[in-house]
């Protein structure tokens, strides 16, 4: 197998910090969103019904987690053309932010620990063909 022809893996870390400026309609977008993966899944059984209203309890108490419920990995680069997401986690949660604050900066030493990066003197990670929340 060519060079050309064997498969590379690229970790692309991106950590970003949001005001949620309008808790509602965050919260709002979130429940529309639930409702709608599991009318899209057919009638609900009473386990899909205990699994929609834990979802939407969530959502409603922590902005944090209906972020977490909007955002999906594989729309962000389902349109790159020659990718495809071999695998992805993210998390969300509620921090104390004033970017005036020295103490706090996005890529800080220790990231790599936190993330489960190793360093293995390359570049290239398999990926393990599953997608996690």
């Amino acid at each position: 197998m060519s060079t050309s022809q064997t498969p590379s893996y690229v970790r692309l870390q991106v950590e970003l910090v949001l005001e949620v400026s309008d808790p509602d309609a965050l919260t709002g977008t979130a429940l529309e969103s639930i409702a709608a993966d599991f009318t899209a899944a057919g009638a609900a059984a009473d386990e899909s019904a205990e699994e929609r209203t834990h979802a939407e309890e969530t959502v409603r108490e922590d902005a944090a987690e209906a972020l977490a419920s909007l955002i999906d990995p594989f729309d962000l680069v389902s349109q790159v053309p020659g990718v495809e997401l071999a695998q992805a986690s993210w998390s969300s949660e509620t921090i104390d932010y004033d970017p005036e604050d020295e103490g706090w900066a996005a890529g800080e030493d220790g990231d790599e620990a936190y993330y489960g990066i190793e360093d293995n003197e390359t570049d290239d990670e398999e990926g393990g063909g599953r997608t996690e929340r």
